[in-house]
């Protein structure tokens, strides 16, 4: 049974977690409780990586074995201190009040509501519409062995030094990798997915029997590993750092150093993990916002390809 209502203090705000002893995760027999825990124990890092940015949440309001829920709109009776960013939707003509988060109650305040997943925009408040953060999904497809994921994170990190730019690698929190670039904030969704792709086309060539970058799932190769240029894409989301993934062993997308790729086992980095790596480590990725990077380069080359951003990329 789930144990009576506690308090958790966060900085100057006190949030009410209840039913904090039912069971999230059963392979770990972690609890809500845990779940809170662990995201107080990464507070700053998360808070980085969701600062300001419209988030959208992926609640298990039963647990996972109920019914998983994808919520951008922030509720009714939200606490006042909770702070929001409005986002529309041109082609439905609605919009929708997100999570804006700044500090580590927001956060805590998300696990009340049942949230395990953060999945935040690649752009800010400050321009909605204006990404600040260019994404690299290596996403495998089923028969990718991760030692291939391995082995094109390594073109990944040659290119972005070819390039001048610097690259923060996580793991997904499944069986791919993110690196994540931050840019400077004058393009819009389709010019940087543009860029991802240009990127992309680059990595397949130095890797061709490896890396796909073929639109359809279909036509795609299953030994091949996809490199995903559409989350980039407006109101595309990905798993953030330190976010818990929805599996019943508590997985992280957790950030790694580059020289950690050859040896990472996503599967050992976990809410029971990832706190000690954290206190040990600090936030690997506290220093991606110190400098932003030009996708000129990136946008020259997508136009003597002659790349377009039309869905069938």
């Amino acid at each position: 049974m789930a144990g009576k209502a506690t308090v958790i203090e966060v900085g100057d705000y006190d949030v009410r977690v209840s039913n904090p002893d039912r069971i999230y995760f059963p392979e770990l027999g972690a609890t809500k409780l845990d779940l809170v825990e662990y995201y107080l124990a990464v507070s700053d890092g998360i808070v980085r990586a969701l600062r300001e940015r419209p988030c959208m949440l992926h609640r298990f309001p039963d647990g996972l074995a109920g019914e998983k829920v994808h919520q951008k709109r922030v509720p009714n009776g939200a606490p006042p201190w909770l702070e929001t960013v409005r986002v529309k939707f041109p082609r439905y003509n609605r919009h929708a009040d997100e999570l804006c988060v700044t500090k580590p109650a927001d956060v805590i305040w998300a696990v009340q509501m049942s949230t395990v997943e953060f999945h935040p925009w690649n752009s800010r408040r400050a321009d909605t519409e204006k990404p600040d953060e260019w994404r690299i999904d290596l996403d495998p497809m089923p028969d990718c062995p991760f030692g291939t994921v391995r082995k094109v994170a390594g073109v990944v990190h040659e290119v972005l030094d070819e390039l001048g730019m610097v690259g923060y690698p996580k793991t997904s929190g499944g069986k791919g990798l993110h690196v994540y670039v931050r840019i400077e904030p004058r393009w819009g969704f389709s010019e940087v997915r543009r860029a991802a792709l240009a990127f992309a086309h680059a990595v397949e060539k130095r890797a061709p029997d490896d890396v796909t970058t073929t639109w359809w799932r279909k036509d795609r190769d299953p030994k091949a590993l996809f490199i995903d240029y559409n989350q980039n894409a407006r109101d595309h989301t990905i798993a953030s750092a330190y976010s818990v993934r929805g599996v019943p062993s508590a997985t992280v997308s957790t950030p790694v150093r580059w020289d950690e790729i050859p040896d990472v086992e996503p599967g050992d980095l976990t809410i029971r993990t990832v706190p000690a790596r954290f206190a040990e480590l600090g936030d690997l990725h506290a220093a991606i916002d110190d400098r932003a990077f030009s996708l000129e380069t990136l946008l020259d080359w997508a136009d003597q390809e002659g790349l377009s951003t039309d869905d069938d990329g």
